[in-house]
C-alpha cells in the first residue's frame, strides 16, 4: 500500500526492522523513538522498546505517535502492519531481495520517506561492493539459516545475492521456496564444497559444522553482515570474505 508522507516533516520514527533501525539511528540520531527488542545496533540505543518483529505492541507504538513506522515484507507480519494502519499510522514497508535493491530502497526510505540527506555510509557501502570480484569458479555451498528443522537459503534472497557476489553458489538457489526446509541427509547428498553458517537468525557455532557436515569446510559468518541492509554493508564485503577465507584457504574473492 502506498504511503503518503507529509505535509509535515517526519520527526518521530518507529522501526520494526533491526537493520532499518540502525540505518535511521546512524543517519539521524534523535529521529528514532521506538524499536523492537531485537534492534541491537547501534550499541546503547536509548528508545522505547515495542516488542518483537513478529509480535509488536500496537498500542505502545500508537502511544509514541510516530510520523512513520518502518517495516519489512519478510520480517514483519501483515496482520500487525494492518493493525498499525487501522490505528491511523503510516507504515513504510520495504521488500529487499538483492543488494542493488537494498541500495535503492535505503536511499528512498531515508531521503523520500524520512526527508534526510543521503548519508555518506550509503555511498561507502556502494563503493565497497563495487570493488568485489568473485572467485573465477564459484564454490557450491549450502547456507542453513535454521535447524530443527533444517532450513537453508533458496531462491531470491538478499543474503544469497551477497554470497553470489563473493563467489558462493547456493546449491538451492533454484528451489521453488525462498527458505526451503531440507532434511540433513538431503543436504549432505548434494555434496556441498562449503557450508556457510551464520550466527543469526539461528546461532550456529563452531561445533555445528563438524557435527552436521563432516568432511565439509564450514565458514562461520556474521549474520549481521550477511543479512542486514544498513551501515554494516560498508564493511560486509571485507568481513564476509575474511570469514570465508578462514574456512577454506583460497576461498576469498580475488
Amino acid at each position: 500500500m502506498p504511503v503518503r508522507v507529509g505535509p509535515h516533516p517526519v520527526r518521530r520514527v518507529v522501526s520494526l526492522v533491526p537493520s532499518l533501525t540502525e540505518a535511521v539511528a546512524v543517519t539521524a540520531p534523535g529521529l528514532l523513538v521506538g524499536a523492537t527488542d531485537w534492534c541491537s545496533h547501534p550499541a546503547g540505543l536509548a528508545v522505547t522498546r515495542v516488542g518483537g518483529t513478529k509480535n509488536p505492541d500496537v498500542d505502545r507504538i500508537a502511544a509514541l505517535a510516530p510520523d512513520l513506522v518502518l517495516a519489512n515484507d519478510e520480517e514483519n507480519r501483515r496482520p500487525d502492519l494492518d493493525a498499525l494502519r487501522a490505528a491511523g499510522l503510516p507504515v513504510w514497508v520495504t521488500d529487499i531481495r538483492t543488494l542493488d535493491g537494498a541500495f535503492r530502497s535505503l536511499h528512498r526510505l531515508l531521503t523520500a520517506a524520512c526527508g534526510l540527506p543521503r548519508p555518506s555510509w550509503l555511498d561507502d557501502a556502494e563503493a565497497a561492493w563495487a570493488t568485489v570480484l568473485p572467485r573465477p569458479v564459484p564454490l557450491r555451498a549450502v547456507t542453513p539459516v535454521w535447524r530443527r528443522p533444517w532450513m537453508v537459503l533458496g531462491r531470491d534472497t538478499f543474503a544469497g545475492d551477497l554470497l553470489r557476489r563473493l563467489g558462493v553458489q547456493l546449491i538451492h538457489a533454484d528451489h521453488p521456496d525462498r527458505y526451503p526446509a531440507v532434511p540433513l541427509p538431503e543436504l549432505l547428498a548434494s555434496k556441498p564444497e562449503l557450508a556457510v553458517l551464520p550466527d543469526e537468525p539461528y546461532h550456529f557455532t563452531a561445533t555445528d559444522g563438524p557435527e552436521a557436515f563432516p568432511g565439509v569446510p564450514a565458514a562461520l559468518v556474521s549474520g549481521r553482515h550477511l543479512t542486514w541492509y544498513g551501515p554494516s554493508l560498508a564493511e560486509a564485503p571485507g568481513v564476509l570474505a575474511a570469514q570465508l577465507a578462514r574456512a577454506l584457504p583460497g576461498a576469498a574473492p580475488a
